[in-house]
């Protein structure tokens, strides 16, 4: 497998990803669907000793929805939003297939958080849906 590399929209942070990614889902998750404009952010989850990054990053912290306490990482130069960190995971990162060079070889494989998906989104049912509920 080639390396897969990606960067912010202005190229001042860009990152390689060694490995194939261990997962690659859709989010639903209001938050998500507040990065992404109102759809689902494509997310995939690589084990964060095979992703190099460069470049100066900001880190906006939230709490998930899961629990999990998130670091947000975007440029601070131009806004966009590249990466995730759960405290709770400190081994894996979430890299946003946005910002990848080439998303074309990327299939979503699970669909997460759709239970919060408006009424207009179009959810595969070829693909497996994971409807988490907020408590």
């Amino acid at each position: 497998m080639e390396n897969l590399t990606g960067n912010c929209l202005c190229g001042a942070v860009k990152y390689v990803a060694t490995c194939k990614p261990i997962a690659t889902r859709a989010c639903w998750c209001r938050l998500c669907q507040t990065l992404a404009a109102g759809n689902a952010t494509i997310n995939l989850v690589f084990p964060r000793a095979e992703v190099t990054i460069t470049g100066e990053l900001s880190d906006f912290q939230t709490g998930a929805e899961s629990g999990n306490k998130m670091h947000r990482k975007f440029c601070p130069k131009c806004g966009t939003h590249l990466f995730s960190e759960a405290e709770e995971k400190p081994t894996l990162i979430v890299v946003r297939a946005g910002t990848l060079t080439d998303s074309e070889s990327i299939k979503v494989e699970g669909l997460i958080w759709t239970s919060e998906a408006p009424s207009w989104a179009q959810l595969d049912p070829e693909i497996p849906h994971l409807k988490f509920q907020t408590t």
